[in-house]
């Protein structure tokens, strides 16, 4: 079976890349990182990936409109929001356009499996 591409966009380039080795610790994802947003949107083009993971601030980009670019690219692409800040309002900004999840950091690795498998597989 292929492996499903997680995107991983955040500009906090550690967390990204800790994110991307904790989804390569299991053999069905490979992890691919963009530290900005015109990074992100550049690789959701050419790389179509299974499935992006959006920080919900991004320097000089909104985060709810990068995943509104992401969805006018490919809509069938599944975001999920991963952001410091827990606000209800962000959560259905978020919702509204077309996000699935909105997961908070510290992320929960055990959740983020959860939520990978209810939604790849």
């Amino acid at each position: 079976m292929p492996k499903k591409t997680i995107l991983v966009i955040d500009d906090e380039k550690r967390f990204a890349e800790l994110l991307k080795l904790s989804l390569e610790q299991l053999p069905e994802y490979e992890g691919v990182v963009a530290t900005s947003a015109d990074e992100g949107l550049e690789l959701v083009k050419t790389r179509r990936p299974d499935l992006v993971l959006l920080d919900l601030r991004l320097p000089g980009h909104d985060g709810v409109e990068l995943l509104k670019q992401i969805k006018a690219t490919d809509a069938g692409i599944p975001v999920a929001m991963v952001t410091g800040v827990f606000s209800e309002e962000e959560a259905r900004r978020c919702f509204a356009a077309g996000a699935y999840d909105y997961i908070t950091k510290p992320v929960d690795f055990d959740y983020l499996k959860r939520v990978l498998l209810v939604k790849l597989f």
